[in-house]
């Protein structure tokens, strides 16, 4: 299937598996090939929640997840005020994030990221115990710069 995207010059269609490698680079493209593993089971998880907000606001549809405001910073253009020189049409995939995409749309999930729904960059050594703040996530795990939650009871309210 195509999407069309509006960017600043106009209208480009990329598939599914070219815009999950495309997040999959601009969110993990440094973080190694388990980060990019870890990235893309959260973002697989999203699309296949059984409840909360990610079932209801996308409804098991890859690019909602992708597109739903304020989720991924590489999908936005502008931001705090500047224009985001790292997004999803800044710098196109390489081999081995087709690769990760094509093993994520397959089915697989990395192993201790089963059930994760987010991650974020805390610029900090440690890892807040809950995330997003408003405890819907529980910390699981770290990799390399990225920090992994779980969903909570609370996540299936919102």
């Amino acid at each position: 299937m195509i999407v069309s995207i509006t960017k600043r010059y106009g209208k480009m269609a990329y598939s599914a598996r070219e815009l999950l490698a495309r997040i999959i680079k601009c969110e993990a493209g440094g973080e190694g090939e388990i980060g990019m593993k870890a990235v893309a089971t959260v973002v697989m998880n999203r699309v296949h929640a059984a409840e909360g907000e990610y079932q209801r606001v996308n409804q098991g549809d890859l690019r909602k997840v992708i597109f739903q405001p304020g989720q991924f910073d590489c999908v936005r253009s502008v931001l705090g005020g500047v224009a985001n020189p790292q997004t999803i049409w800044a710098s196109p995939p390489e081999q081995i994030h087709y690769d990760i995409a094509d093993w994520a749309l397959a089915g697989n999930k990395l192993y201790n990221i089963g059930s994760t729904l987010w991650y974020m960059n805390p610029f900090d050594p440690q890892c807040p115990p809950y995330f997003p703040y408003n405890e819907t996530g529980i910390y699981n795990s770290r990799i390399r710069k990225h920090c992994f939650f779980d969903p909570t009871d609370l996540y299936k309210d919102t």
